[in-house]
């Protein structure tokens, strides 16, 4: 007897009436364990993909999601040059080693608070980038607040700034406790 060729939409179909089969059994475990973990990631990514707006910064710093009714994030100077800051970093940055960036955050700190006085943007920043002072978890604990107030958790996770540790072998095992926005930089619109 010939194999039959299924197409792509046949095989989501048999797909679907076997998870459902399984769920109906009980046994979610065995749904878990025939897509595995590193695919249901994925999977979480690409359903959350549909569901993220752009996120747009206008020549004058207003953060506005577009595909959500143009509603504004509202944010204070300081922490939109934070936010600045990790988005032009999507390779993560260690909170310890945020003095490293403190002319690139303090650049982007006087673009976004032109009224304020220049001194106390550098005292800020100054305070932002010492490992000792908690001041960047504070602006990054406001920050967060803001997003979940306009959108669920889930989906707050792309924009926020969260931790991510990279696990580095050679000769002896080190962690860098980077921090990043995984929100895909394809929505992310600066003008």
């Amino acid at each position: 007897m010939a194999e039959q060729r299924l197409t792509a939409e046949e095989v989501a179909l048999e797909v679907r009436r076997l998870t459902e089969q399984l769920v109906a059994a009980g046994r979610k475990d065995l749904v878990l364990k025939a897509i595995g973990v590193p695919l249901l990631e994925e999977l979480r990514i690409e359903a959350a993909r549909g569901k993220l707006s752009r996120l747009v910064i206008t020549e004058d710093y207003r953060f506005v999601l577009a595909d959500y009714n143009n509603r504004e994030v509202e944010l204070q100077p300081v922490h939109k040059a934070v936010y600045l800051l990790f988005l032009n970093h999507p390779e993560g940055i260690e909170f310890k080693r945020l003095a490293d960036y403190r002319e690139e955050l303090l650049g982007l700190y006087m673009k976004t608070a032109r009224w304020m006085d220049k001194e106390k943007i550098e005292e800020s920043v100054d305070k932002l980038v010492n490992p000792l002072d908690n001041a960047i978890n504070e602006k990054c604990s406001r920050i967060k607040k803001v997003f979940l107030e306009l959108m669920d958790e889930y989906r707050a996770s792309y924009y926020i700034i969260s931790g991510h540790t990279q696990k580095h072998i050679a000769g002896r095992v080190w962690y860098e406790r980077l921090k990043v926005i995984t929100l895909p930089r394809e929505l992310v619109e600066i003008y």
